[in-house]
């Protein structure tokens, strides 16, 4: 084997990954500066294109933790991620202290909030930022770094990934803006609490990924955080208007 061919073997992993964060970038500037169309597909199809071009590439799907093998497992994880982020998203609406923070307005109606539970959330954030974030980059990361570098990349990357999503945070959660204020400075504190909550986020669904082998614990924590999440506010706006 030739010196050539070993250089280009130790950079391939390192290719791998830059390709896949780019494509991340990208991404996430398509689907929230461009189109509104783009907004709704933009995520799905990249995740599902990194998912083919990484396996191309030659990850496994024990690497993307879609293996057969770690599907049981994983959905205990899942069913236990469910009960206990319904048990706290109850107690935080229950609480008068954090019941004004489920005051966003997108949830102001229960019919809205179920199509966001039910369709929205599911197809276009948890499943494919799951496959994007702790199936293609986690499984592409681990190839270089040790689970611990693989947590601290993957959730920085996931952190900020929510910096455009929440631009408008403040100005569209009555609790939030009370919190932190309006204007610019409101703004930019609801950013910085936004990619420091998804960044924790993060953490938590890499080890759930790495302890249960399955991308069904981390989805099913996804979902349940921002699907029971709307829920919740969506029956905090209808008391609170009785």
């Amino acid at each position: 084997m030739s010196v050539a061919t070993v250089s280009t073997g130790v950079r391939r992993p390192y290719v791998d990954i830059a390709v896949v964060i780019g494509v991340l970038v990208c991404t996430n500037l398509i689907a929230h500066f461009t189109t509104w169309w783009a907004s709704l597909v933009a995520v799905p199809i990249a995740a599902a294109a990194l998912v083919v071009l990484t396996r191309k590439r030659g990850l496994g799907w024990a690497e993307l933790g879609l293996a057969r093998a770690h599907l049981k497992t994983g959905a205990w994880y899942a069913l236990g991620a469910v009960v206990v982020v319904a048990c706290v998203v109850a107690i935080g609406a229950a609480l008068p202290i954090t019941r004004p923070m489920f005051l966003a307005d997108r949830y102001a109606t229960v019919s809205g909030a179920l199509i966001a539970s039910m369709i929205v959330i599911p197809l276009q954030t948890a499943i494919p930022e799951e496959l994007a974030f702790r199936g293609v980059l986690q499984g592409t990361l681990s190839r270089v770094y040790s689970f611990r570098g693989v947590a601290a990349a993957g959730s920085l990357m996931f952190g900020l990934w929510h910096i455009a999503s929440s631009l408008g945070l403040t100005a569209n959660n009555h609790g939030l803006s009370a919190l932190l204020g309006g204007g610019v400075a409101g703004q930019v504190a609801g950013i910085g609490c936004a990619v420091a909550a998804t960044a924790a986020a993060g953490f938590v669904f890499t080890w759930l990924r790495r302890r249960s082998g399955s991308l069904l614990a981390p989805i099913a924590l996804h979902w349940s955080v921002n699907g029971i999440g709307a829920l919740a506010a969506a029956a905090v706006w209808q008391t609170s208007m009785g």
